[in-house]
C-alpha cells in the first residue's frame, strides 16, 4: 500500500469506527405489543390512548429523557383469544391483553403464564395520590386473586339485567314490572298488540342464563343457593330454586312471550329488533348503547331505560340484587416489557381517562369516582339501581369452569328449544358440573362471601 493510500484508509477506518459508535448510541424504539377483544366497545379508545401514552412515556418513565421511543403495537379482533391460543404455546405473547370472553385465564393463571401485579398495584396511581389498587372497586378487583396474589385486573365493569323500550311503554301506557306475576300479564297486553314480548341473543345462551336463570333462581332460594352451585356443591344446580327458574323459562316459551325466532339470533341481530320496536324487553349489559349506536341513530323515535328482572313475590332472594361483570386484562409473564405494560394500564384506568371512557363508551369501569360525570338517562338509571342494591353479584363459575359455562349454555339452549324439560335442563347442568368437581386437574374456586361493591 502506497503512502498516500495508508492515511486515507487510516481516516476511512476512523470515521467508520465513530459511525458505529454514534448508531449504537442512538436509543431504540421499544414495541410495547398490546391485544384486545374488539367487541361492542372498538378499538378506537385504546388506539386513541395508546398514541397518547407514547407521548408521555418518556417524560413519565424517566424524566431525565433517557429512555428510548416507545410504539405501542396494539391491535384487535373479534375472537383475539383464538389468535392468542397458540401464541402461548408457542411463548409468543403480548405483553398486555384483554382478551376477551374465549380465553381460560384461570387455566393462563395455573400454567404460571401471568404475571403477578401486586409490586405494580402498591405503586402510585397514574393521576391520584393513592396506591393504585386504591383507586379500584376494592370487590371487583378481589375477583382477580389467586392464593393471595393479584394476577387478573378489571377494566369495564358491566351492569347486567333487562331494558325495556321506554318510548313504546310511555305511547301504550305501561308500567315496567316488578314481579313475575306482573310480567306475565304485561306480556300478554303486548301480545295482543302484534309485538314480541320479549326477545334475546339465542346464538349465545349466556344472555338467557344471566337475564333469566340465575336472577330468577336467586329470587326464589337466595343467593345462598347460587353460590352452592358457583362452588360446585353436590346437588346444587339441580336444588328447588334452579328448578323452577328453568320452568318459568319453560313458561314463557310456551304462552309465546318469546320473539319467534330468537334462538337462532346473534346478540346483534336480536338488540337490532329490539332497537326497531320488535319486542319489548331484551336480557343485555350497559354495552348496549355503545354496540348498538347506529341502529339507536337510525331509529331517533326510539327511547330505553334500565330496570331489574322482576322477582318471583315470597322469594328469600333480595329482591335488589344486580349482575355485574368485569372485562379483565393480564399482563402475561413472558411480556418483554412488563413495566411498561404496567405504566400504560395505569394510563388506561386513571380517573380522567375512565371518566371519559364512561362518557364515550357509556358503560361503566372497575374504577371509583369514574362514574361521576353527566349520563345519558339509560345509564343514569343503571346507576341508582346499582347505587340501591344491596346485593351484587357476578357469575364468576363461567370464567372459573369453561367446560361448565358450555354445558350451562347448551341446557339451556335445549331448554329454550323446547327439546328437553326444566327438570331435564337442571340435570344436564348437574351432570356437567359433577364432570367438572371430578377433574383433578381443573383448580378449583370458592366464591368469597364478601359484601357489594362500593356503588357508583
Amino acid at each position: 500500500m502506497s503512502n498516500l493510500i495508508r492515511p486515507i484508509a487510516g481516516v476511512l477506518s476512523a470515521l467508520l469506527v465513530v459511525s458505529l459508535l454514534g448508531c449504537s448510541s442512538r436509543p431504540k424504539e421499544e414495541v410495547l405489543e398490546v391485544a384486545v377483544f374488539q367487541g361492542g366497545y372498538g378499538i378506537d379508545f385504546f388506539e386513541r390512548k395508546a398514541r397518547e401514552f407514547e407521548q408521555k412515556f418518556p417524560e413519565k418513565l424517566t424524566p431525565e429523557g433517557a429512555s428510548a421511543p416507545l410504539k405501542i403495537k396494539l391491535w384487535g379482533s373479534p375472537r383475539v383469544w383464538e389468535q392468542l391460543r397458540p401464541r402461548f404455546v408457542q411463548g409468543d405473547v403480548p405483553d398486555l391483553t384483554w382478551p376477551g370472553w374465549g380465553m381460560d385465564y384461570w387455566k393462563l393463571v395455573s400454567e404460571k403464564q401471568v404475571l403477578p401485579m401486586d409490586e405494580f398495584l402498591a405503586g402510585k396511581a397514574w393521576d391520584q395520590d393513592k396506591p393504585w389498587r386504591d383507586t379500584f372497586n376494592k370487590d371487583l378487583l378481589d375477583k382477580g386473586r389467586y392464593e393471595g396474589k393479584y394476577y387478573i385486573i378489571p377494566h369495564n365493569n358491566n351492569l347486567f339485567s333487562w331494558w325495556y323500550n321506554s318510548a313504546m311503554f310511555k305511547k301504550q301506557g305501561w308500567t315496567p314490572p316488578r314481579t313475575y306475576p306482573e310480567l306475565l300479564a304485561l306480556c300478554e297486553k303486548i301480545k295482543k298488540t302484534g309485538i314480541e314480548p320479549i326477545t334475546y341473543q339465542g346464538k349465545y345462551p349466556d344472555y338467557a342464563l344471566r337475564g333469566f336463570f340465575y336472577p330468577w333462581a336467586i329470587s326464589i332460594g337466595g343467593i345462598e343457593a347460587y353460590w352452592d352451585a358457583q362452588d360446585l356443591k353436590p346437588g346444587a344446580w339441580t336444588g328447588p330454586a334452579f328448578l323452577k327458574a328453568a320452568e318459568m323459562i319453560a313458561e314463557l316459551r310456551d304462552k309465546g312471550y318469546f320473539a319467534k325466532g330468537a334462538l337462532g339470533k346473534t346478540h346483534t341481530q336480536a338488540q337490532s329488533d329490539f332497537v326497531a320496536g320488535k319486542a319489548a324487553f331484551i336480557p343485555c349489559g350497559t354495552w348496549l348503547a355503545s354496540e348498538q349506536k347506529d341502529e339507536i341513530a337510525a331509529h331517533p323515535e326510539f327511547s330505553m331505560d334500565f330496570m331489574l328482572t322482576p322477582v318471583v313475590p315470597g322469594g328469600k332472594g333480595d329482591p335488589t340484587a344486580l349482575n355485574t361483570g368485569t372485562e379483565d386484562w393480564i399482563i402475561t409473564a413472558g411480556a418483554k416489557h412488563p413495566e411498561i405494560a404496567a405504566e400504560f394500564f395505569k394510563f388506561l384506568t386513571s380517573l380522567e381517562n375512565s371518566k371519559e371512557w364512561v362518557k364515550e363508551k357509556q358503560t361503566f369501569t372497575c374504577i371509583e369516582g369514574s362514574e361521576k360525570v353527566e349520563l345519558p338517562k339509560h345509564l343514569a338509571t343503571a346507576a341508582k339501581l346499582y347505587g340501591q342494591s344491596s346485593l351484587i353479584y357476578t357469575s364468576q363459575a363461567s370464567q372459573w369452569y369453561p367446560a361448565l359455562k358450555d354445558g350451562m349454555e347448551d341446557a339451556m339452549r335445549r331448554l329454550l328449544n323446547g327439546d328437553v324439560t326444566p327438570k331435564q335442563c337442571v340435570e344436564l347442568m348437574e351432570q356437567t358440573a359433577a364432570k367438572v368437581r371430578a377433574d383433578a386437574k381443573v383448580i378449583k374456586h370458592k366464591v368469597e362471601r364478601t359484601s357489594k361493591p362500593a356503588a357508583p
